[in-house]
């Protein structure tokens, strides 16, 4: 019998539906060597026959011998034929067709120490839900979000990009985008930089992570706004600092407060124009305080201004950073807040001693942001899309919040007061009833509310029952059921 005598009794499945030919043939040419079916040494069937015995084109044979000879399944000898080769390179994974699989023992791989202590306290944020549910206070007006104008803009970027923007981008983030956020948060928050300072990151919590990474050691102390904002928390606690809860008053972290307690901190991080969450705005004398301290204590401040742009009573209080003349000021910003969740853009900027070492961690993360994205974004924003829109949701907000407000006076007279936030995407009912915050919470998920208890943002420090409502992703209309469904799980 000749060797490739053999490969008539050789069953060949039926090809599925919409599969490439070619793949089909080279996938069961392969599966019959790999199980040893067809044996090393043994000879195919040549192209011209093999496409005459199944019905299909020499060129598909032709291209499936190919992948299988590339891939070192095959050898051909010129003159003689098509060969089965030796030495396969996944005989060491073939079934035998006679016997199962061997069993092997479950592995007992874990996660490191480290890892499982970080990972205790966190709870994943789900996916978007459907609108309809009131009080949701991570995602801003994604329903007023001009879509179609950012469709132009990406189709108009898309269509002009160089074939260098498909290609490796820069580590910092791409330079046009950067120029844009210089210059838009030098203008619009007073925030003192260069294009060099500004790191594009993937969201602000991309930021905290790099910041975490490279400023602190293990042991470090962190003074931390107690209450706070938790994905600060477990950032800074999973690269090992000590967190060190600072009380929060009217006028912002109590500086004098946190210094009796760490002195030495390394770090403080603080949301000083709009606290997360009790909303309140750090007073002059409180920033230079800070200010003070950081630069005599060698210590970093973390500057997180996620939502300052929506400041409902005069212009947006100037950030931090632009009072810094030490250099000890970190500012972190995002834009998911600013335009839509899905857009993973943030930037942080850093100090020009430090620009080069934050540009550096930032290309072993994911070497670098999406460059299309930050194209499309640079573009919306020199066209001054990016300031329109903001402009229109700071109205939007501010009615949103007057709905709130005026529904709260008719619903939960006597249940609940809904505080007055200045800025920001959230407010904060301040419970009238002798009832946990927790428990108010849970009741208020129970009817389809997404509430939050003012408590789980605390570490230490007491503070009245509350609950956090956010009113800037929801319409109106939205806004007047939710208060009458809270009036129905606060005992109305």
């Amino acid at each position: 019998m000749s060797k490739s005598e053999g490969f008539q009794d050789l069953a060949l499945r039926t090809p599925a539906n919409q599969q490439e030919l070619w793949r089909w043939l080279y996938t069961e040419l392969r599966a019959a060597i790999v199980e040893g079916r067809l044996r090393p040494g043994a000879r195919l069937p040549s192209s011209r026959g093999l496409a005459r015995q199944y019905g299909l084109s020499r060129g598909t044979v032709t291209a499936a011998f190919e992948q299988l000879q590339a891939e070192g399944y095959t050898r051909t000898e010129v003159g003689s034929g098509t060969y089965v080769a030796s030495g396969l390179p996944d005989r060491s994974m073939a079934v035998k067709a006679s016997g199962a699989a061997p069993s092997l023992p479950p592995s007992k791989a874990t996660l490191s120490k480290r890892a499982r202590e970080a990972l205790k306290p966190i709870v994943v944020l789900p996916a978007s839900r459907s609108v309809g549910k009131a009080f949701r206070s991570y995602e801003p007006a994604i329903d007023l979000f001009p879509a179609e104008l950012w469709a132009r803009v990406s189709a108009r970027v898309l269509r002009r990009a160089p074939r260098s923007l498909y290609g490796q981008g820069t580590a910092a983030g791409y330079p046009p985008l950067r120029r844009a956020i210089a210059e838009y948060v030098g203008a619009s928050r007073g925030v003192r930089c260069s294009t060099e300072q500004v790191i594009v990151t993937s969201g602000a919590q991309q930021a905290l992570d790099l910041i975490a990474r490279l400023l602190l050691d293990p042991g470090d102390r962190v003074w931390m706004e107690d209450p706070g904002y938790p994905g600060a928390w477990f950032t800074l606690r999973a690269a090992g600092a000590r967190l060190v809860p600072a009380p929060v008053d009217d006028e912002g972290l109590c500086v004098a407060r946190a210094r009796k307690l760490a002195p030495r901190a390394k770090m403080a991080y603080v949301t000083p124009a709009n606290q997360f969450p009790l909303s309140v705005t750090m007073s002059a004398e409180r920033r230079m305080e800070l200010l003070e301290w950081a630069a005599g204590a060698g210590a970093w401040i973390v500057e997180d201004e996620y939502d300052a742009e929506y400041r409902y009573y005069g212009r947006p209080v100037a950030a931090l950073q632009s009072l810094d003349r030490s250099g000890s000021v970190i500012y972190v910003g995002t834009f998911t807040k600013m335009l839509f969740n899905a857009l993973r853009l943030g930037f942080v900027v850093v100090p020009e001693r430090v620009a080069g070492a934050f540009e550096a961690a930032r290309s072993f993360v994911d070497r670098h942001p999406p460059t299309l994205d930050q194209a499309i974004l640079a573009e919306f924003i020199a066209e001054g899309h990016f300031g329109h829109h903001v402009r229109r949701m700071r109205q939007t907000y501010a009615e949103r919040l007057a709905v709130l407000q005026q529904a709260a006076t008719e619903r939960l007279g006597g249940l609940a007061e809904v505080a007055d936030a200045a800025a920001g995407m959230r407010t904060i009912a301040w419970l009238n009833r002798a009832i946990p915050d927790r428990e108010a919470a849970r009741r208020a998920q129970e009817l389809g509310l997404e509430v939050a208890a003012l408590s789980i943002f605390t570490m230490k420090h007491f503070h009245p029952p509350g609950l956090i409502l956010g009113f800037a992703g929801c319409s109106p209309g939205e806004l007047r059921r939710g208060v009458g469904v809270l009036a129905a799980a606060l005992g109305r």
